[in-house]
């Protein structure tokens, strides 16, 4: 019974066992399962799997392979030792065995682990190289070496001398098994001739020993001892000596020199080959004056590399002698005379650098300063700027202003900041809506190609009850679009919306947001169950809410099983229990369009900020992705720091549909290898461009980070003559400007303006320049972004023969105005706070405008508006409240071609409420605001705006009456 007992419990241990061991893999493996079902909802399986694809076809033929050389290893150690050493002990041979296995494959996993785990990517980049077609200038390899297989090649031999490490613990290991197994016989017995005195065995002699038996068989003693007895004094054999066996010891030092050789040639070679990759390091390096290998570097530091190269084979050939004929010491003559012509090379170095280059740098380095110019315009696309004259003659008519109306009704008198709070103020709806950012784009506007701005209303998280049905079930999507044109304002100097309000209610003709749902955003951070038994809420209509289901695609259905593992990954209860979730629910994660992008590709660089697009009716979310690189040779990093990015290339655009979720990859630059040889490695999840619907090419822009990156490296490597170069005698700066009330670095601004020598007006960024240290302008660097002109750099090079005002110099001079002045010391003492935007410089015909808007803003309003607007040309300043009173001013009646847009007039060109649709309140709105402006334009004796606003007044006073 009791066996019966036992042997039930045993049975119920196992049992017990088992089920725990399956639970703890599931448990282990539930993110990576969750994770294979998100990527196969999303149709990248593929990429999901390439990593485990990888890791297993390479790392099982490196487990095999390295585990049956160390079992051979392992099994020549023990051949030899128990071919050398004796031993009187019997060794169980197949436990032995085993251990040896066991040995072997813990390495060979472990070593493939190691390995595959670290290098997986780099291998597959090795393997899909795609060539550059470029060599570099001293070892004459293509580019993609030093990209895709140099830093592969340098952790690899990183972690082969590793291994080598691990060989010698391993080594060391088995050794001591084989000495627990098989003790070797270090001594032996020896028989002794000289025999003591000692009783006969036969006879008992209990009374002791004859004490005086030491002294000899015939002594005196001997006689008295055998009297008092009886008992004859017998010699006794002297015990055996136990002496040292030197022949088993000498066995195992030469098992153990035998180990040594192998394992010290493998490590200098190791060695030697560190020392042979080094050598393309110097490609990266910066000594004196170049970026990349200099006059020392190729004349010194090179030579010493590859002398220690031939040491290291040198020392790996005296191993095997030295060891052989037991000459231990000299073995370290080698690594001795390595580190002294490693001291000797950097000491060298330092001389030849300090005392024969720096004296004469200009002409030593000379030949390099011309491959580090080259290179590195190469490797930030500046190889090809276009280098146009301007002449800036301030030669502008009116009839000029006139012709350039496209590129004068798009200059952006809004800013991001206001605009951003005004839509926040009057466009959130609801205090838990939130515009995250606006972003810059450009639509077709009732016939007109138009600069915009737009942002996605979406859900605020932390203005909802914290519960977790509205958390996941209830608020699970934000809804509809603002979009606002860059230039137009209404009377009281806001932004005046095109696209506004809760269903989306649009101005515009070619714009319509027929799926508003914004289920995939910037801050859409949560998951989300749709096709519950809870409605979700879609918008607020007036006193009630709207409700819907989802309709899309995106989710994962939540089965029993998923429905646990997914209660594990998101460490929530609620998710198993919830009746609300039914069998045809679905979860959605990784809403964040950020987070969804990085999940899918982690090995691309991206645009920080996504921007929204309104195409075929739906919300996308466009997001600008880099290929970078740090090993590009002589190519100077644009942080200035050793070792950062000194390669960059815009050549992938990604697209997430707001509503569905889906992303889709597409390469735009298909002359990047580095995004030629990720299409290789990715088949499935790069599209070429000609995939992309027109409706989204339409709106792709050449991003701001990238050319602001460019523009830094362009302000110094635009010179490409060694000498002017070398002496920096005509380095540049970005302009800076007064933003706000401080003075900081231009960034780079969007507009749609007419560029010199085109036909039509067209989307670009742009950075002025000026000469180091100072503040006139020299240059006007731009960055073309429509059709078959996308990625074109042009720079606008202006005379040096006259001087161009720079921003800070018409920044000075509205400082000086003392209208402006006044006004802004006005403002200030009374409680309000007034910013001025960004500085616009504006190239029209063959001359400079210059634009820049004043945003005032109360303390007890959050809303700012446009108070003013700035136009400076020539030595000229015009300080108005419109643009177009600001050209009037400059240039002449008439020039301004649009006035403000006038939510309370009958104009509605720019999107204003026409008198038919204008309600009670807005007349009487109207009729407020003009009475105020009237009575300001009577103060400043503008009898002009007088009689407008009084006509105005009239008019709303009619509509009361």
């Amino acid at each position: 019974m009791n066996k019966k007992n036992a042997k039930g419990q045993r049975r119920l241990s196992v049992i017990i066992m088992f089920i725990v061991i399956i639970l703890a893999l599931f448990l282990l493996l539930i993110n990576f399962i969750t994770d294979w079902l998100w990527f196969k909802e999303m149709g990248y399986v593929s990429v999901f799997l390439k990593q485990l694809t990888t890791e297993l076809e390479v790392g099982i033929p490196i487990f095999v392979i390295l585990t049956l050389i160390m079992n051979f290893y392992l099994r020549m150690l023990k051949k030899g030792y128990f071919n050398k050493i004796a031993s009187h002990e019997a060794t169980d041979m197949k436990k032995l065995g085993r251990y040896t296995t066991l040995i072997s494959a813990a390495f060979g996993l472990f070593s493939a682990f190691y390995a595959v785990s670290s290098l997986w990517f780099e291998i597959l980049q090795f393997a899909n190289a795609t060539g550059f077609d470029i060599k570099d200038p001293l070892f004459h390899i293509d580019i993609s070496f030093y990209i895709f297989q140099l830093n592969f090649l340098k952790q690899l031999n990183e972690m082969f001398i590793g291994m080598v490490l691990l060989i010698i613990v391993v080594t060391v290991i088995y050794y001591s098994i084989l000495l627990s197994v098989h003790t070797p016989d270090m001594f032996k017995e020896e028989e002794t001739p000289q025999q003591e005195p000692e009783f006969d065995s036969e006879e008992r002699y209990d009374g002791g020993d004859n004490p005086f038996s030491g002294m000899g068989g015939n002594s005196p003693f001997d006689k008295i001892f055998e009297a008092f007895t009886g008992k004859k004094a017998q010699p006794r054999a002297a015990k055996p000596k136990k002496q040292f066996d030197d022949n088993n010891f000498k066995q195992l030092l030469h098992i153990a020199s035998g180990q040594l050789t192998f394992l010290g040639v493998v490590f200098f070679l190791m060695v030697g080959i560190n020392f042979f990759l080094k050598q393309f390091d110097l490609l990266h390096t910066h000594t004196g004056a170049v970026y990349g290998a200099g006059f020392t570097d190729v004349n010194i530091t090179l030579w010493v590399y590859r002398a220690l190269c031939v040491l290291a084979v040198l020392g790996a050939i005296t191993v095997i002698i030295h060891i052989k004929k037991k000459q231990f010491r000299k073995i370290f003559t080698i690594p001795v005379i390595m580190i002294l012509i490693g001291a000797l090379g950097t000491g060298a170095s330092y001389l030849v650098q300090n005392f024969i280059v720096s004296p004469d740098e200009i002409n030593k380095e000379s030949k390099y300063l011309e491959r580090n110019i080259e290179y590195t315009q190469y490797a930030y696309q500046l190889d090809n700027v276009s280098v146009k004259s301007f002449d800036a003659d301030n030669s502008l008519t009116s009839e000029d202003i006139a012709g350039n109306s496209e590129t004068i009704e798009n200059i952006r008198i809004n800013d991001y900041e206001p605009v951003n709070t005004f839509y926040n103020q009057t466009q959130s709806i609801r205090q838990y809506y939130k515009f995250n950012d606006v972003d810059v784009d450009r639509y077709m506007v009732n016939g007109e190609y138009t600069q915009t701005y737009l942002s996605t209303r979406e859900i605020d998280k932390e203005k909802i009850q914290d519960t977790w049905l509205n958390r996941h079930l209830k608020y699970t999507h934000g809804y509809g679009i603002a979009l606002s044109r860059v230039d137009a304002v209404t009377q009281s100097g806001q932004p005046d919306v095109l696209i506004k309000n809760i269903p989306p209610q649009s101005s515009i003709e070619e714009i319509s947001v027929e799926r508003p749902e914004i289920y995939f955003g910037e801050m859409t951070n949560d998951y989300i169950l749709v096709n519950t038994s809870e409605e979700e809420f879609d918008y607020p209509d007036g006193s009630a809410n709207q409700y819907n289901k989802y309709e899309g695609e995106a989710g994962i259905k939540l089965n029993m099983l998923n429905r646990v593992m997914f209660a594990i990954k998101e460490q929530s209860m609620k998710l198993l229990v919830s009746s609300n979730i039914k069998s045809d629910s679905r979860i959605i994660i990784n809403r964040n369009v950020m987070d969804r992008v990085r999940k899918i590709m982690p090995y691309l660089s991206y645009e920080e900020d996504p921007y929204a697009v309104i195409a075929d009716g739906k919300v996308y979310w466009m997001l600008d992705a880099y290929t970078t690189s740090s090993y590009y040779p002589y190519s100077e990093p644009y942080s200035g720091k050793n070792g950062d990015i000194n390669y960059i290339r815009n050549s992938v655009k990604v697209v997430i549909d707001a509503y569905n979720g889906d992303v889709n990859f597409y390469i735009v630059d298909d002359t990047d290898p580095i995004a030629k040889t990720f299409q290789k490695i990715y088949p499935a999840l790069f599209k070429d461009l000609n995939e992309m619907p027109e409706s989204l090419v339409a709106h792709i822009r050449y991003p701001n980070t990238l050319f602001a990156i460019q523009a830094g490296v362009y302000s110094r490597y635009h010179m490409e003559d060694v000498k002017v170069f070398y002496q920096n005698e005509d380095v540049w700066d970005i302009a800076d400007e007064i933003y706000g009330q401080d003075q900081q670095k231009m960034s780079p601004n969007y507009y749609i303006a007419k560029l010199p020598g085109e036909n039509s007006a067209e989307f670009f960024n742009s950075l002025p320049f000026t000469p180091k240290s100072k503040q006139n302008m020299t240059a006007l660097m731009v960055a073309r972004n429509d059709g078959e002109h996308y990625g074109e750099l042009v720079l606008y090079s202006f005379p040096k023969s006259k001087t161009v005002y720079g921003p800070m110099q018409i920044e000075a001079q509205i400082n000086q105005n003392p209208e402006i002045s006044s006004d802004f010391t006005l403002w200030s003492s009374r409680g309000t706070t007034y910013k001025r935007g960004n500085l616009f410089v504006i190239p029209i015909e063959s001359s400079l405008l210059y634009l820049e808007p004043v945003y005032l803003e109360a303390e007890n309003s959050a809303i700012p508006e446009v108070k003013r607007v700035i136009v400076a040309y020539d030595d000229k300043i015009a300080y108005e409240e419109t643009l177009a009173e600001a050209l009037e001013a400059l240039f002449g009646e008439g020039t301004g071609t649009k006035a403000p847009v006038d939510n309370n007039g009958d104009d509605n060109q720019n999107g204003g409420q026409s008198s038919s649709e204008k309600t009670t309140a807005d007349w009487i709105k109207q009729a407020s605001e003009s009475y105020d402006k009237a009575q300001d334009a009577l103060k400043n004796g503008d009898w002009a705006k007088y009689g407008e606003y009084m006509k105005s007044l009239e008019e709303a006073l009619n509509k009361l009456a």
